[in-house]
C-alpha cells in the first residue's frame, strides 16, 4: 500500500515562479532539505557534486542577472545552485576506498574485496581521461569485445561520464524539492542561466558544472502560471 504523504507531497511541489515578499524560508528548511539531500542515490557512491547555498540578500541580488531577470530568481528568499565535480572522482574514490578498508576486520570477505577492487581498479578506468583519447579509446574497445559475450556496462568518454554525474545530481536536486514542498515552502528549477558566469561568481574550477540552480520561498497564486498537464500515462508507461 503506497504512502498518501508522500503522494501529497508529490502533488504539493509545483513550480512557482513567483514567491511572496513578506514571507520568509528558515534557514532550518534549507539546511535540512540539503542534508537529506546527500541522501540521494547516486552512481557507485561517489557523490561528485555540491550543493552552494546562497542566502545574503547581496548575494541573491547578484545572481538575478546570471539567472536571466526570471522573477523567480528575483523574488527567491533563497537559492541553491547544484554542481557537479566529475573532476573530484579520484578524491572520491580514495574516500570509498578508505572507508572499505576501515571496515575490514581480518580477512577480508568476499564482498570487501570486491569493493576494493572497485574503487581501486574500476572507478580509475571508467573516470580517467587523458589529452589523446587513449583510456577513452580503451573503455570502449573493452565494452565493445566484453559486450559480445555478456551484457557489458558500455562505458565511453567525456560524454559519458557528463551523463552519469548530472544524473546523480539532479536525484539530489528533487530530493531536495520534495524536502522544501514537505516543509510548506516551494521551489523552482532553473535552467535559464549563464553558466559560465555562475561559474565565475562562485569561483568554480574548470571542471565543474552547473546541474540546476533552485530557487526557493513561499509561492504565490501568481507564481502558478497555470494547471498542471502531462501526457495521457498510456504514452510514456509501458508494462512489459
Amino acid at each position: 500500500m503506497y504512502s498518501k504523504e508522500f503522494e501529497e507531497i508529490v502533488h504539493l511541489r509545483r513550480s512557482n515562479r513567483v514567491f511572496d515578499a513578506n514571507i520568509e524560508v528558515p534557514d532550518e528548511v534549507i539546511r535540512k532539505g540539503l542534508e537529506l539531500a546527500l541522501l540521494s542515490p547516486n552512481s557507485s557512491n561517489m557523490q561528485l557534486w555540491e550543493f552552494h547555498w546562497i542566502k545574503s540578500k547581496t548575494e541573491l541580488e547578484k545572481y538575478v542577472p546570471l539567472c536571466l531577470n526570471q522573477r523567480a530568481a528575483k523574488t527567491a528568499k533563497q537559492l541553491v545552485v547544484f554542481i557537479t565535480r566529475r573532476d573530484k572522482w579520484r578524491e572520491r574514490a580514495k574516500w570509498n576506498l578508505g572507508k572499505v578498508q576501515d571496515s575490514i576486520v581480518g580477512e577480508p570477505s568476499r564482498l570487501q574485496k570486491s569493493s576494493l577492487n572497485y574503487y581501486g581498479k574500476l572507478m580509475p578506468l571508467i573516470y580517467s581521461n587523458d589529452p589523446f583519447g587513449f583510456m577513452t579509446l580503451v573503455r570502449k574497445s573493452i565494452s565493445f569485445f566484453m559486450g559480445f559475450r555478456k551484457p557489458f556496462y558500455r562505458a565511453g568518454g567525456l560524454a559519458k561520464q557528463r551523463i552519469v554525474v548530472h544524473k546523480s545530481c539532479a536525484l539530489a536536486a528533487q530530493t531536495f524539492m520534495l524536502s522544501i514542498a514537505a516543509e510548506g515552502f516551494d521551489s523552482c528549477p532553473l535552467e535559464g542561466f549563464d553558466e559560465l558566469r555562475v561559474k565565475k561568481a562562485l569561483g568554480l574550477p574548470r571542471g565543474a558544472e552547473i546541474c540546476m540552480i533552485v530557487a526557493v520561498g513561499k509561492g504565490t497564486e501568481e507564481g502558478i502560471y497555470g494547471p498542471r498537464f502531462r501526457v495521457p500515462k498510456e504514452e510514456v508507461i509501458f508494462v512489459r
